[in-house]
């Protein structure tokens, strides 16, 4: 007989999430300590980091969180350096922090650029480099870098956004070919529409319009064919896949959680 389950066991094993603090960092985090990996909790918002390390403890497993803002390669590396100084080792690097973005391409800033650039492209570079740093030596790993739907779907006001998750699945079937080499394998998510605190981009960033978050939610529901929205642990679980041994031979793919959302619009 298999042990499935034990296919999906990540004990003794140790894992950096960026975006930690909430979405689908957070529920990532969750699902990787309940399979038995230590975790590093790192993102931006030091409070939200250090809640949700603190519950993966309340909750029987083992994490620690790091303040990061992922747009600066220091910070990057000193999440890894915080895997290794903390647990000896890491195992997985699961680059999930990201801003989502809407306005048309005439009216893109060089500041609207830098920043997404910065944080969406820039952040998952980084955090490759820096696993692959300690990764190589060892001769195994996982990396999961989160991409998008909209790499599939051209849709008004989202031309830097979707440039940017375009660049990181690229990016991510690349370093594939380069890291297999040395045991390390890289996997691309790109998920679809999921109810997180990700989408308050879309009203500046202050108090959500629940209004206009119901009619956004209706729409993506109506898109889905199999007639329902995700949620942050559906990513989280193929993140888990990815980086277990269940997923030893996936190496280079893009993998489209979104219930059917990839299609012309």
């Amino acid at each position: 007989m298999v042990d499935v389950p034990g296919m999906f066991r990540l004990d003794g094993q140790v894992a950096a999430v960026t975006g930690g603090a909430s979405g689908i960092g957070e529920s990532t985090c969750q699902v990787l300590a309940s399979a038995g990996a230590s975790v590093v909790v790192a993102d931006i918002d030091a409070a939200g980091a250090e809640r949700t390390a603190k519950q993966i403890v309340a909750d029987g497993g083992k994490a620690v969180s790091i303040t990061a803002n992922t747009s600066s390669k220091s910070d990057v590396d000193a999440i890894v350096d915080k895997a290794v100084s903390e647990f000896g080792q890491l195992d997985a690097m699961a680059n999930v922090a990201g801003v989502g973005y809407a306005k048309p391409m005439m009216d893109v800033t060089e500041d609207d650029l830098d920043r997404l650039i910065g944080i969406n492209l820039k952040g998952v570079v980084y955090g490759c480099q820096a696993a692959m740093r300690v990764m190589i030596p060892r001769g195994s790993g996982a990396i999961v870098n989160v991409a998008s739907t909209a790499i599939d779907t051209p849709y008004p006001n989202q031309g830097l956004y979707g440039m940017t998750k375009s660049a990181v699945a690229y990016l991510s079937q690349v370093l594939a070919t380069e890291a297999g080499a040395s045991g390390i394998r890289v996997n691309a998510i790109a998920p679809g529409s999921t109810p997180t605190n990700f989408g308050n981009f879309r009203y500046g960033g202050g108090k959500v319009d629940t209004d206009a978050e119901a009619e956004f939610q209706a729409r993506m529901k109506a898109i889905t064919p199999i007639g329902f929205l995700g949620e942050a642990i559906d990513q989280a679980m193929m993140i888990l896949y990815l980086v277990s041994p269940a997923g030893r031979w996936c190496n280079g793919n893009i993998y489209r959680v979104n219930g059917g959302q990839s299609r012309p619009w």
